[in-house]
């Protein structure tokens, strides 16, 4: 597994979220034997921590604008900080 986890981590989060969807039909189709359906579960919740690993991320990045009185903008802050 662990290579399998190497592999998910050099994806994006695009990629991640494509391959998540791809395991998620699979398992809901019905067609896959236990063996198969345990792995296949395995490997969709190692990509859905790295997607949500990637949006946290993302997140922590994000700046939000601040508008001064004039509407120009003043500065950033962090997205998570209350306030307008």
């Amino acid at each position: 597994m662990d290579e399998a986890q190497n592999q998910i981590s050099e994806l994006t989060y695009e990629q991640a979220l494509k391959a998540l969807e791809d395991v998620v039909r699979r398992l809901e189709s019905g067609d896959v034997a236990l063996d198969e359906s345990i792995t296949l579960y395995e490997r969709g919740e190692a990509l859905r921590k790295h997607c949500q690993a990637r949006l946290d991320a993302a997140q922590a990045r994000i700046e939000k604008i601040v508008a001064g009185p004039d509407g120009a903008p003043t500065g950033t802050r962090p997205f998570d900080e209350g306030g307008v």
